[in-house]
């Protein structure tokens, strides 16, 4: 039975950390996606704007779509999807949990905040994966705000999120490629009909680097901003290069990259490998 949320006082702390504290199991369903929960862990996250798991492994070339289905045929009844994956010898554990890491904090990044007037509950709900690996709500909120922020730096060319990509043409991109290979597929899969969630969802990879990617190619003048943002916002006072306009497909500047993000701050040793990995191959491949 599914149940509606109860607000709350503001006080008593988001809503995720309210069941993380009452040690709930179940599954919190909010307008941008599920958050499954285990005594309080979140397990698993599902989202239709982030790709799943499977087609992070399935483009990974780590399991083709029929295993995947038989896993849920087979096992999903009894919540022991990964396992069957696992024993069956299609994957390690260790692809497993890496890639089961990076899809989980993917759909995170675009589910939370859960807005108690549009997120209901269903006891004891499970995920046919069954639990691969649990995480605290503190360390998912502090992952998904670290990530937020890193985003939001590039804020001024935020017009490109939900617009088709459009790559400018090589003969006005002067000297300056991108920096990546990911960039490099990027711009040689978009053709200017596809947004960046769908670029995402056609590579199998993350929709928030994607995001990152297609932002960071807009402020380097690789990808045309739509022309009904051509007013783009300042830059916040005191932010570098204050005071200059963003670059336009006409003006292209070098490619540039941002810091890579601090490594998440946890207790759990594994998870922090897990994290370290997840954020090393995002930023190297």
């Amino acid at each position: 039975m599914t149940l509606p949320i109860t607000p709350r006082p503001a006080a008593s702390g988001g809503l995720l950390d309210r069941f993380a504290a009452e040690r709930v199991t179940g599954a919190l369903r909010g307008p941008n996606g599920c958050i499954y929960l285990r005594e309080g862990a979140i397990y698993c996250v599902e989202g239709a704007t982030a790709p799943g798991l499977d087609a992070r492994l399935s483009a990974a070339g780590l399991l083709p779509a029929d295993r995947w289905q038989q896993a849920l045929e087979t096992a999903g009844p009894a919540h022991q999807g990964g396992r069957f994956l696992v024993n069956a010898g299609w994957l390690t554990q260790s692809e497993l949990e890496i890639c089961h890491l990076g899809a989980l904090l993917d759909a995170a990044f675009f589910a939370l905040p859960l807005p108690p007037e549009t997120t209901s509950f269903t006891p004891g709900s499970a995920h046919w994966l069954g639990v691969v690996r649990r995480i605290s709500a503190a360390t998912l909120q502090q992952a998904t705000a670290r990530r937020r922020a890193l985003l939001d730096r590039l804020d001024p060319w935020a017009a490109v999120d939900a617009a088709p990509v459009v790559p400018v043409a090589p003969t006005r991109r002067g000297r300056h490629s991108p920096t990546t290979g990911r960039q490099r597929r990027l711009l040689e899969r978009a053709d200017g009909r596809h947004t960046p969630y769908e670029l995402a969802r056609a590579l199998g990879q993350s929709a928030f680097v994607t995001l990152l990617d297609i932002r960071r190619l807009a402020a380097a003048g690789l990808v045309r901003v739509p022309t009904a943002s051509a007013a783009l916002p300042r830059r916040r006072p005191g932010a570098r290069g204050e005071g200059r306009p963003p670059r336009t497909a006409d003006a292209p500047s070098p490619t540039w990259q941002l810091p890579v993000p601090a490594v998440l701050e946890t207790a759990d040793p594994d998870i922090a490998l897990l994290v370290r990995l997840r954020t090393a191959l995002e930023e190297s491949l």
